[in-house]
């Protein structure tokens, strides 16, 4: 016997079952035992047929008879009556004309259902019913729930997941003694078989709060591995430059918000220190972060090492390279700067490089080729991240290559992050937060629309394009699919362009199109050539169109909250009012969550809703670009008492000096989460 072992050696589960369970991603013994029931209903109490009150209830009676029948309208019946030593009363089933043959009478079952009102008579309808014993497995007991598939129900999953708990006795515990100890947890194999078949309630809680610790404990062991990891690497010292930091703020057209101050102040006072810095800097679209890294950056050139900025698409990055050298220029560092994209001539890329590598070039700004073996980096002392969410192990093993030390690492994001998941995911990030705009106290005009005011709306914002302003039309699907009703890209592009917007120029733009196809149309938007944009979520990583004044959001229920906050922050920018309407596919009222974003401005705020509401994988997916693999089943990301106390001991854990290679189980989760618990 093997926890590898398929799961065809369990009773129930042949070569069909097998197909049915793969589906779920249960192959293996170990696969079954781990996949926990999604939720449980309760039928632990046993109580008389007099006691009944309306609600789930379970009764323990002998069947006095049975009546199988057709209905008039052809629909079958199953009728018995049921007895104990309080009394009688009727249990009804519909469509189950099996039922009837497999009531033994006289025999003692456990009944368990919804109790209420039918045909005027108290009764019980479509219950299930098993005769009573030790175990039973559908009736009397909290009753778990699993996520089901085509062919395969939970009360089959149920028996299959019984007849492999002879398996439990293979579980090995996967944390050391000491933390079973110290923080109260019951051992592995008792928590595995309480979240399959728990005893109470109580029990139930317990078993969750052990699978939910090591979860979370697993996630920021790894995260705290990575940031040891990183603190051993070779690193060049940038020390601070006080005056030159004063003379770049002196010169800047605006004053810096308190809030970029500190930023700036902890990114710099970081690389002055003999460790890489590994910092996360969040704020959402328009608060300024790209100045605080240019002047961390300048700090760097002064010294005469090299920085790189790495941004997801070319016309963001040309738009980089434009403001940074704008920025630059009062200092006269403006020609250190240097641009390498895809989309550039062979010669001019050849160029590029030979600059860089004479040190000619100092500050190169591009998309992920920067970092490709034909650039060479000789003196790369800092590398910025702008929304590149993957810039993982593999690529910084690459850099130590090329340089023989580890740059200073900044990563930014627009995409908030609630304080709970940055506590269990990024634990070996350090995070500084912008939270106000510059430049502007006005906050986006948000209103939500119902389908029956949609047309309206669209001949409403006429107005919007005879000001010469621009607005985008975001979309969650490129084409109509038969499956799901939101509307999409093509179809609203089709719509708007032969009609209301007919006598204006309407672009689409979506994930299908061609790196090139798409960098132009970007371009003829943000030159006002073309003045409606339809498009998908793409352009939540974008360039800035301070003439976009106008976002509007169809399927709106479709997104996140955080991802239609960082959507709207696309627009209303260098001190224009802007406005976003939220369009509803019904007439509904709409919910809670989308009425939040008509007076909800601060995205660290709707994150945190988001999260509560929709679970991690709706933020932990837009930052790690949909590679959500975190396999959190118990866990509650918005547990930070939780959350502290899994870190707490994954802390313990590194300070005691335990071999990880001990702890098989252990070691085999760490070395995959590794790679997915860090932003960049």
């Amino acid at each position: 016997m093997n926890l590898d072992d398929s799961l065809t050696i369990i009773k129930g589960v042949g070569s069909q079952v097998l197909e049915k369970f793969k589906v779920l991603g249960v192959l293996t013994i170990e696969d079954l035992l781990t996949n926990y029931p999604r939720k449980y209903e309760d039928f632990s109490q046993v109580v008389s047929i007099i006691n009944l009150n309306p609600g789930k209830s379970t009764i323990q009676a002998k069947v006095e008879s049975v009546i199988s029948r057709y209905g008039r309208r052809g629909f079958h019946m199953t009728e018995a009556v049921v007895a104990d030593s309080s009394g009688k009363m009727n249990i009804l089933w519909f469509n189950q004309p099996y039922r009837a043959a497999s009531i033994k009478k006289d025999q003692e079952y456990y009944i368990s259902g919804d109790f209420g009102l039918h045909n005027q008579k108290m009764s019980m309808i479509n219950p299930s019913m098993e005769l009573v014993s030790a175990f039973p497995l559908n009736t009397a007991r909290i009753i778990p729930i699993y996520s089901e598939t085509s062919g395969l129900k939970s009360i089959q999953i149920r028996k299959i997941v019984k007849n492999s708990l002879s398996y439990l006795d293979l579980i090995s515990e996967s944390l050391p003694e000491w933390i079973i100890k110290n923080y109260n947890l019951i051992p592995l194999k008792q928590a595995i078989e309480e979240l399959h078949f728990p005893k109470s309630n109580e029990d139930l809680e317990k078993a969750r709060s052990r699978i939910a610790f090591e979860e979370l404990f697993d996630l920021s062991l790894a995260a705290q591995l990575n940031k040891k990891d990183l603190l051993l690497q070779p690193v060049i010292k940038i020390e601070f430059n006080q005056k030159l930091a004063t003379e770049f703020v002196s010169k800047l057209d605006f004053k810096l918000t308190d809030e970029q101050k500190i930023s700036a102040w902890q990114i710099l006072k970081d690389m002055d220190k003999d460790r890489p810095m590994n910092r996360l800097l969040e704020g959402d679209v328009g608060t300024g972060k790209t100045v605080v890294a240019t002047m961390a950056a300048v700090n760097t050139l002064k010294f005469g090492y090299q920085v790189a900025l790495m941004a997801p698409t070319e016309i963001l990055a040309k738009q980089h390279y434009k403001t940074i050298k704008d920025l630059l220029k009062p200092l006269k560092m403006d020609d250190k700067v240097g641009l390498l994209v895809g989309s550039m001539k062979p010669k001019d890329k050849a160029e590029a490089k030979d600059l860089f590598l004479a040190g000619k070039l100092n500050f190169m700004i591009g998309t992920h080729s920067i970092i490709q073996d034909s650039v060479k980096l000789p003196k790369l002392a800092m590398v910025v991240i702008d929304e590149q969410h993957r810039f993982g192990v593999n690529q910084r093993q690459n850099l130590l290559q090329k340089t023989g030390h580890m740059p200073h690492l900044l990563s930014m994001s627009a995409t908030p992050i609630p304080r709970s998941l940055q506590l269990a995911l990024f634990g070996d990030l350090d995070v500084s937060i912008i939270k106000s705009k510059p430049y502007s106290d006005l906050d986006i005009d948000t209103k939500i629309i119902s389908l029956n005011q949609r047309s309206a709306t669209y001949e409403k914002l006429k107005d919007v394009l005879k000001k010469k302003e621009q607005i985008y039309v975001v979309c969650p699907l490129i084409s109509e699919s038969p499956v799901m009703s939101f509307r999409a890209v093509e179809k609203v592009y089709k719509d708007l362009s032969e009609g209301v917007y007919k006598d204006y120029s309407v672009g689409i733009l979506h994930s299908r199109l061609s790196t090139e196809e798409k960098e132009k149309v970007m371009e003829k938007f943000v030159s006002n050539e073309i003045n409606v944009l339809v498009c998908t979520t793409i352009i939540e990583v974008g360039v800035n169109v301070p003439n976009a004044t106008t976002i509007v959001i169809e399927s709106a229920e479709r997104f996140g909250l955080a991802q239609i906050h960082q959507l709207r922050g696309r627009v209303g920018r260098n001190h224009k009012q802007g406005s976003c309407y939220l369009l509803l596919d019904s007439s509904n009222k709409p919910s809670p969550r989308l009425l939040a974003l008509e007076n909800t401005f601060d995205g660290f705020k709707l994150a945190e809703l988001d999260l509560e509401l929709r679970g991690p994988g709706i933020i932990y997916g837009t930052l790690q670009h949909g590679k959500n693999n975190l396999d959190l089943q118990i866990a509650d990301l918005t547990d930070i008492k939780m959350i502290l106390l899994a870190k707490k001991a994954a802390e313990e854990f590194i300070e005691k000096g335990e071999n990880l290679l001990q702890y098989v189980q252990l070691n085999e989760r760490i070395n995959r989460l590794r790679a997915i618990t860090t932003l960049n």
